[in-house]
């Protein structure tokens, strides 16, 4: 009887715990918007909400890139340490090709930094009217 309360106890737990953290994911995940969604938002934007929603998917986006560009950044790492492919012939398809696609990204990231604050402001200034 003391086995099947415990058993029942930890399963009990158990699916409190996943539901909870189901829970928190589904709220921590930014909205998707598509191409189409986003040039119609940009087109039409007049809301504090709608720039909101703009400005949260380039911060989505600037956050991707930086990943992006970290992938690169250690990658490039991992072949300047492989004495085959950190060498002067294979230099170019790979260190090269890394570092140039790391800094690609933070430059994208950036950019997307920079239209993601614009929104931001552009939701502010909508506040106050």
């Amino acid at each position: 009887m003391k086995r099947t309360f415990g058993i029942l106890v930890v399963a009990l737990v158990l699916v409190i715990s996943v539901a909870g953290l189901i829970s928190a994911a589904q709220q921590k995940a930014p909205e998707k918007l598509t191409k189409q969604q986003l040039l119609s938002l940009i087109a039409t934007a007049k809301t504090p909400a709608e720039h909101r929603r703009i400005a949260e998917y380039y911060h989505a986006k600037a956050q991707d890139y930086l990943a992006q560009a970290k992938e690169h950044e250690e990658m490039a790492e991992a072949y300047k340490k492989n004495p085959m492919t950190s060498s002067s012939k294979f230099a170019m398809g790979t260190v090269n090709h890394c570092e140039y696609f790391e800094q690609s990204f933070k430059e994208m990231a950036a950019k997307m930094q920079e239209l993601a604050d614009m929104h931001d402001k552009m939701a502010k200034e909508a506040e106050s009217k």
